[in-house]
């Protein structure tokens, strides 16, 4: 790898850091954002989902937008968005500015991960792709741990727009980086000529490849699980139902983070050495979650903490494996769609968790009406218990679209794929010539 690949690389993953900063820098701000906006748990809740959900639904467009410009302009047009929706943070007084805040975060978020992965792609060798696409996710999600601590003490001794002020210049450096060293391509690279294609038939190329529905599904049956027990229902689960202290939950979701910066790496060396198995590797975790949670969920009483501490290592796991499914993206699409590939993906993963998250907050309700809050043990594990369905339909479909790639291989690529050679698509018709699963 070139030293000015390695800087591109490098300040996309700045970029990306950033963007994970602004994602997480509401979660140890909650209390303070309910008192400054006069609003109940629910409503704040509410600031967390609707910039999740405009995540998920821009996903495909904002693809759609990367083939047609690039990753330059997307992830300065990324980071500008969400240094916005900091700075109307910084200055919101009322709840309806404040989820304009959170809408504008999760729009320029949006554009930022899969920006990263296409320079991935076009500027690192192939072999080194699944590997560094581990790193950059891990290496993004420090992110969340940034936006802790900073967080914390500029709330209390600074207060909440000097804040979010400085949230909002830390994504203006981020702009700054990007526009004045990434660039989207090697010198001398002929881009594809994609403008006369239209944006649907690019999307429909990118949907028609059986390895990019094999790549959602396989981000659909991995990400949801480590993603909604850390995002929102793992504090409670563990306090309210299983009886720990705050402080002991507090460690035990810091150790996913711990996990998944050692993980990651691990997992891309498994699957840049055998990229016929990548499949086997994502249903492996997918199967190993599920079968702790089995544990746990069966466990007579609380569980023990060393079976609370495996589930969370287990769950961290999901992160990295997820990615996975972008490297069926990046396998079996040109450069000229790769972006369009990679959104798609994107949103399995995102639906799955979103499905999960409020199917887990009705169950509750129903079992619980009159918990204020506060549900027993009992009502979280029929509500966990939703994931087996999103795991079911998971698996069969990644089971199925990987029958469907393999068909679309000739006996030699599949040959070279067993000794672990990883093949580069082309910009024709031989796509589906590449890494299969």
């Amino acid at each position: 790898m070139s030293r000015r690949a390695l800087l591109i690389w490098g300040v996309g993953v700045f970029a990306y850091l950033v963007a994970v900063f602004h994602r997480t820098s509401l979660g140890v701000a909650g209390v303070a954002a309910a008192h400054r906006f006069g609003i109940s748990a629910s409503v704040l809740a509410t600031l967390s989902v609707a910039q999740l959900v405009v995540y998920a639904a821009m996903q495909i467009p904002v693809g759609v937008l990367l083939d047609r410009f690039g990753s330059r302009r997307l992830l300065v047009a990324g980071s500008a968005l969400m240094a916005a929706g900091q700075l109307t943070f910084a200055l919101a007084t009322r709840v309806d500015l404040a989820i304009l805040a959170r809408l504008l975060l999760g729009a320029g978020d949006a554009m930022m991960f899969i920006s990263v992965l296409r320079l991935v792609a076009v500027w690192l060798p192939a072999r080194r792709n699944p590997v560094v696409l581990q790193l950059t996710g891990v290496l993004g999600q420090l992110g969340s741990l940034a936006s802790a601590v900073p967080v914390v003490v500029l709330l209390r001794d600074a207060g909440w727009t000097v804040t979010y002020l400085s949230a909002a210049a830390l994504g203006l450096v981020a702009v700054g980086l990007v526009a004045a060293a990434v660039r989207d391509a090697p010198p001398g690279t002929v881009r594809p000529a994609v403008a006369p294609v239209s944006p649907l038939r690019t999307v429909r190329l990118a949907w028609a490849a059986p390895g990019t529905r094999l790549g959602l599904w396989t981000h659909f049956v991995t990400q949801f699980s480590g993603f909604v027990f850390a995002v929102l229902w793992g504090y409670p689960f563990l306090v309210d139902g299983e009886g720990l202290a705050p402080g002991t939950a507090a460690l035990l979701l810091s150790l996913l983070n711990v996990v998944i910066l050692g993980s990651g790496p691990l997992l891309g060396q498994f699957v840049a050495r055998w990229p016929y198995h990548r499949s086997i590797f994502a249903l492996t975790i997918a199967g190993a979650t599920a079968a702790v949670w089995t544990t746990v969920l069966l466990w007579p009483g609380r569980a023990p903490l060393w079976l609370l501490g495996t589930l969370v290592a287990v769950l961290a796991v999901n992160g990295p494996g997820s990615m996975i499914g972008f490297d069926f993206a990046r396998s079996f699409n040109p450069r000229g769609r790769l972006g369009s590939a990679s959104g798609i993906v994107n949103v399995g993963g995102f639906t799955a968790s979103i499905l999960l998250i409020i199917g887990i907050g009705v169950v509750l309700d129903l079992l619980s009406p009159t918990a204020a809050g506060h549900y027993p043990l009992s009502a979280y594990r029929w509500a966990f218990a939703l994931q087996y369905l999103i795991w079911a339909v998971g698996a069969v479909q990644v089971l199925r679209l990987r029958l469907a790639t393999r068909r679309g291989l000739d006996p030699q690529t599949l040959a070279s794929l067993r000794r672990g050679v990883v093949l580069v698509p082309t910009d024709g018709a031989a796509q589906s010539r590449n890494d299969s699963v």
